[in-house]
């Protein structure tokens, strides 16, 4: 594969006319490029009123790119900067929010979320995935934490995705289970330093140019936090609803709440909320320690009106299969924390079922 660099990029896109003359490279309106492994990401600056006349531009230095030798795929974002005080309260109130496109072959999708990092949220949706694979179901996991992959690791996947055509991804899988992350395109140790708007980019990608198949349920591994990239993906992609993932300190909690008022302004079910970290078995003595508090998880679900999905307690071999990719779920399935997610996952889908009860049947899940 012949090698690319961000000179060659730039020069092939001098090729990309304005509509007033000159190009987009002269123009200083390119940045934030990236390549890795043949792929290239690139943001294309507008002005923020200017943004969809400029969609053929961006389409036509999409192509450009796309059409250099080595590349396998390209993906060109807009990045609009938006001045403060622009735009009147009516234009925003008439505006229309963006029609959700649903993952062709998908079922339902359902975000795992926390208000903060740390608390064990990608632990919980690899292992809520894993859990509503146990209990019958064909799934999927997106890891849309572009900033900070877990999913490679979590679920003991390396290499590289193949290609079909040269344009539809073909996910890893393994336990059953089909993967896409971003960490299997870039190497682990290579930061992602993107503006919002390159982040959504990738995460369409991931979305749509992926070769998903027939899924129940796709589950999605959300970035920690309330910002750009998790309210865009709750506005544009029709979310059966949301797991939020808390310890029980009051610290976690209060990010906690944010993060169920980010969904339900979005008006995207909250499915619950479970308590991570809940409490230690101590292997030696068989005491039982409150590292970090308890029940404040299950108080918070009380007080706002969700539901309290589970506790799963702080426990090493949860750790260390978690550093090994070998996920408890899949590799010990009658172990007590295989069962504690097998219950929240069947809370979980009964949820998901009666919101899908108007339209297409979702499958029974069956306890052996």
């Amino acid at each position: 594969m012949a090698e690319i660099s961000q000179s060659a990029v730039l020069d092939a896109l001098r090729s990309v006319k304005l509509p007033g003359g000159g190009d987009i490279v002269t123009a200083g309106l390119v940045s934030g490029i990236f390549i890795a492994n043949g792929k290239v990401f690139f943001s294309i600056n507008v002005p923020v009123d200017q943004a969809q006349a400029f969609e053929n531009v961006r389409a036509q230095a999409e192509s450009v790119v796309k059409s250099m030798p080595g590349v396998a795929s390209a993906v060109a974002a807009l990045t609009a900067e938006k001045k403060a005080g622009s735009g009147s309260p009516q234009s925003q109130q008439q505006g229309r929010a963006p029609a959700k496109q649903g993952v062709p072959g998908v079922g339902a999708i359902i975000a795992v979320a926390s208000g903060k990092g740390g608390v064990g949220k990608s632990t919980t949706a690899v292992n809520l995935a894993l859990a509503l694979k146990a209990n019958g179901l064909k799934v999927g996991i997106l890891d849309a934490d572009i900033y900070g992959p877990s999913m490679p690791k979590l679920m003991g996947l390396k290499g590289r995705p193949q290609t079909r055509d040269g344009k539809i991804i073909e996910p890893m899988e393994n336990f059953g289970v089909k993967v896409m992350s971003m960490g299997f395109l870039v190497d682990e140790e290579t930061p992602m330093i993107w503006r919002g708007p390159m982040v959504m980019s990738a995460l369409t990608q991931m979305l749509r140019e992926v070769n998903w198949g027939d899924l129940d349920v796709m589950v999605v591994d959300m970035p920690p936090g309330t910002g750009d990239a998790q309210l865009t993906m709750a506005q544009q992609v029709p979310l059966a609803g949301a797991v939020i993932v808390s310890t029980p300190q009051d610290l976690a909690l209060i990010d906690a709440r944010r993060g169920v008022g980010m969904f339900r302004k979005v008006n995207v079910p909250v499915l619950g909320i479970v308590e991570n970290m809940s409490y230690f078995i101590a292997p030696d003595t068989g005491k039982r320690y409150d590292i970090f508090g308890h029940g404040g998880a299950r108080l918070e679900a009380e007080r706002i009106g969700a539901p309290f999905l589970g506790e799963v307690p702080l426990d090493m071999a949860l750790r260390e299969n978690s550093d090994n990719g070998t996920p408890l779920t899949a590799t010990v399935p009658e172990g007590p924390h295989s069962k504690i997610y097998r219950d929240i996952a069947a809370k979980v889908w009964a949820q998901v079922a009666a919101e899908m009860a108007g339209g297409k049947a979702a499958p029974a899940i069956v306890f052996e």
